[in-house]
């Protein structure tokens, strides 16, 4: 049998004990991104900076009609976002090589289920040296916000 001084010391030394052991992490549950979640994290408002990957088109496009009604000329500083407003500005930053270039929003595409945030015309793509890898890490800053129709 324990003396009572014997039992406290025991106590406090189990005590001193459980502080100096780990704590164990509870289960997380993590579920997958949807492409709609994924559309609606990425709608940017005036001021906003957000990451992901670039691409560019241009080539068999040139000439034609974009979403916004405007005809589509490569070498314009212009981009496909799928959510921001049409006319809206855009700073764009190759992560890679830190040059910018400002397009202006002029088109939409399904760039949410490819992994990209924005898909810029040739000319701005070539001011930021990413012809030749044809995907790049970015940064935008929205800039302005256009007046014209919004995604859904």
């Amino acid at each position: 049998m324990l003396a009572a001084g014997a039992l406290v010391a025991s106590t406090r030394t189990v005590q001193a004990n459980a502080r100096l052991q780990p704590a164990q992490p509870s289960p997380v549950t993590v579920q997958s991104p949807t492409p709609a979640s994924l559309a609606k994290a990425a709608t940017p408002h005036k001021g906003n900076l957000l990451h992901g990957i670039a691409s560019w088109y241009g080539g068999s496009f040139d000439g034609r009609k974009t979403a916004s009604g405007d005809r589509f000329d490569m070498y314009a500083m212009t981009a496909c976002h799928p959510t921001l407003p049409f006319g809206s500005l855009v700073r764009v930053i190759n992560l890679r090589n830190h040059k910018s270039v400002v397009v202006k929003i002029t088109d939409r595409g399904d760039l949410v289920h490819q992994g990209r945030i924005i898909d810029l015309s040739y000319g701005a793509a070539h001011k930021l040296a990413m012809i030749h890898s044809g995907l790049a890490p970015v940064d935008l800053q929205v800039l302005s916000l256009g007046h014209g129709e919004r995604a859904q």
